[in-house]
Order: structure tokens, then C-alpha cells, then sequence
């Protein structure tokens, strides 16, 4: 029988773009109710006209600070959230308007996901053996034989003991439970991964571990990752180029060396300047920008440009129009009047 990664590397490209994924004007509004009779009264704009494109093999990195719909981005371009607007192209076709019988035969093999919280993204009650069958069973994949032999292949792929297949969730350490996350999402040999803070709240030296993991399987797989963080360190060491939120927005998306060295947007200058930088004999402190005031609330958002209230260059022409999502260098785009 065919290993995973060998199935993996035998998938060909069946679609036009050079793009696995290309996102679109993608919007998600949560409801505002009030009142005796629920009225909607108000949306929040959790994600409001957001663009990206994702290639086959590399890992977009999505960055931004707490509750800037980077999250709620991951789980609409999945599905778990139905989008309020835009499209979802996956491998060339609109997956943003299919029902949800057409996506889990059609799609969900090819999407996976793995959750910031793994064990509550885990049934308590079930084995990790039936944790990991649970995909194969419900795609109706494999003999029983061959789901077993597969689940001990994954289990050695993420570095686990065979003999672990009997154990409860509970009976995990966080990193051992995210390395299950993992495995469960490798499990039907997708095309694309979407980590959601996958290791935001494990030690360092098991973030590294996990970190480590992901890139050697997705040279293994030929695997391709959203990663989605406000770690900038985690981001800059997985990513291949990196996207930047703001209050529902996308500022900002380079390549890793170009953002990073060269940050053309004001909100992704301050958010760089913020990072620590060991400090080097003969080499000039790199000066911290401090943004004014509060983050505005999704659920009203400023006019304009989004963040035109903290920003230290803002003119005239940011509080009335909304800037465009152009692309200023070479596959380096930017949501800016500046430019």
C-alpha cells in the first residue's frame, strides 16, 4: 500500500492560476442582535474585503494584533464560517457558494485545518484511534486494515509511539496533543493547511519542535500553509511571504525579506518596530513607533482608510476614501494613499 507522502507527491496540477488558493473581496459579518425580538440592529465586521493568493508548496504567514480577523479570515476560507461576500477560488474553482454536501465530498479532503486549542478541538471520550479512523470512516477511505496501517504511518510521521493509539486525549501534553492536531489534518492527504495559532500557547522549546515538524512534513507532503499568528519571530522563521490585518483588512502582503526589511505600510513599520532586536556594538537602536489611541471596534469601523486614527502620516484623503489593494513592487501589495 502507498504511504501518504507518496500519494501526495503524485498529485499533478489540474488548474490554470499559478495560485492554489486565491481569496477575493472576502467579507464575514456577524449579526448584532438587540431587543425582545432579536433584531439585527448592527454587523461586526470581522473581516471586511480581504485579498490574498496562496501558491502551491509555500506557507503565507497572516499577522496582526488580537482580533483583527486573521482567525475568522482562516475558518470562512474554509467554510466553517459562511462567507457574507466576496469569492474562494481553490484550484481554480469558486468553493465560496457550494453547499455543504458538495464540500465535504469535493473539498473538504483537500482543506484541512489545525485548531489553536487541540484538546478542545478533540472529543474527550474517544481514543486517539478513533480520533485519527474518524476522517477515513467519514470519507468512507480504506479497508480497516489499511486505516490501521495508515494511522501508525502518521503516528510516525509526527513522531509518536504506536503504542499511544490506545490513549485518551487527557493523557496528552499540549505539544503531544498538538502533534494529533497535525496528524488528524494530514490524515486525508490535503493540498492546503490552515494553522490557527497552532503554537501559541505551548513553551518555546516545544513551539520550536512543532515549528520544525511542520516544515520537514511539508517537504515530505508537498504541503502548502496558511499560518496564521501575531508572533512576528514564529512567522518570519515558517513563512515564505507574509500577510499583515488590521480591524478586518489586509495592510499589507510580501514576500518574508520584503516586508520584513522593507515595510511600505505605516501599521506594519510600527508593528516591526515593536519587535525586540538584540542590540550590536556600532549599530544604531531601531527607533520604536508608538500608535496613539485604542483600536476602533469592528462593529464601527472609521471611515476611510481603517487605520487612519492611529496612524502618524494620515492625510485628508485617508478619512474619505478607502485605499486600494495595489501591488506597488514586484508581488509586494499594499492598502495605502501613501503610494
Amino acid at each position: 500500500m502507498k504511504t501518504a507522502a507518496q500519494e501526495n507527491v503524485q498529485k499533478t496540477k489540474t488548474y490554470d492560476s499559478e495560485y492554489l488558493l486565491e481569496v477575493k473581496n472576502l467579507k464575514k459579518h456577524f449579526p448584532i442582535k438587540a431587543g425582545v425580538f432579536q433584531r439585527t440592529v448592527g454587523h461586526v465586521k470581522a473581516v471586511d474585503g480581504v485579498d490574498m493568493m496562496v501558491k502551491q508548496g509555500e506557507t503565507l504567514g497572516i499577522v496582526g494584533e488580537s482580533g483583527c480577523g486573521k482567525s475568522t479570515a482562516g475558518r470562512t476560507i474554509i467554510r466553517l464560517y459562511e462567507p457574507t461576500d466576496g469569492s474562494i477560488l481553490f484550484k481554480g474553482k469558486d468553493i465560496s457558494h457550494l453547499s455543504e454536501k458538495h464540500m465535504r465530498t469535493t473539498v473538504r479532503k483537500d482543506i484541512q485545518m489545525i485548531f489553536q486549542d487541540p484538546y478542545a478541538s478533540m472529543n474527550p471520550r474517544k481514543t486517539l484511534k478513533a480520533i485519527l479512523s474518524e476522517p477515513y470512516i467519514t470519507h468512507n477511505m480504506y479497508s480497516k486494515k489499511e486505516r490501521e496501517e495508515r494511522m501508525e504511518d502518521l503516528l510516525d510521521k509526527v513522531g509518536f509511539n504506536p503504542s499511544f493509539i490506545n490513549r485518551y486525549p487527557h493523557e496528552f501534553s499540549g505539544g503531544q496533543r498538538q502533534r494529533v492536531g497535525i496528524a488528524r489534518a494530514l490524515a486525508l492527504n490535503p493540498d492546503l493547511i490552515i494553522a490557527d495559532e497552532s503554537v501559541s500557547a505551548l513553551d518555546v522549546s516545544i513551539q520550536a519542535q512543532i515549528i520544525n515538524l511542520m516544515k520537514d512534513l511539508q517537504d515530505e507532503f508537498g504541503l502548502t500553509y496558511i499560518f496564521i499568528s501575531h508572533d512576528l519571530s514564529v512567522v518570519r522563521h515558517i513563512s515564505d511571504r507574509v500577510g499583515v490585518m488590521y480591524l478586518g483588512k489586509m495592510m499589507e502582503l510580501a514576500s518574508k525579506n520584503s516586508l520584513f526589511s522593507e515595510p511600505l505600510h505605516p501599521y506594519t513599520q510600527a508593528l516591526l518596530s515593536a519587535v525586540p532586536v538584540p542590540r550590536k556594538k556600532g549599530v544604531a537602536r531601531r527607533e520604536r513607533i508608538v500608535l496613539q489611541g485604542e483600536l476602533p471596534s469592528p462593529a464601527n469601523p472609521p471611515k476611510g482608510c481603517v487605520f487612519h486614527t492611529r496612524c502618524p502620516m494620515a492625510k485628508d484623503i485617508c478619512r474619505q476614501a478607502v485605499p486600494e489593494f495595489k501591488e506597488i513592487k514586484k508581488e509586494h501589495f499594499v492598502a495605502c494613499h501613501l503610494y
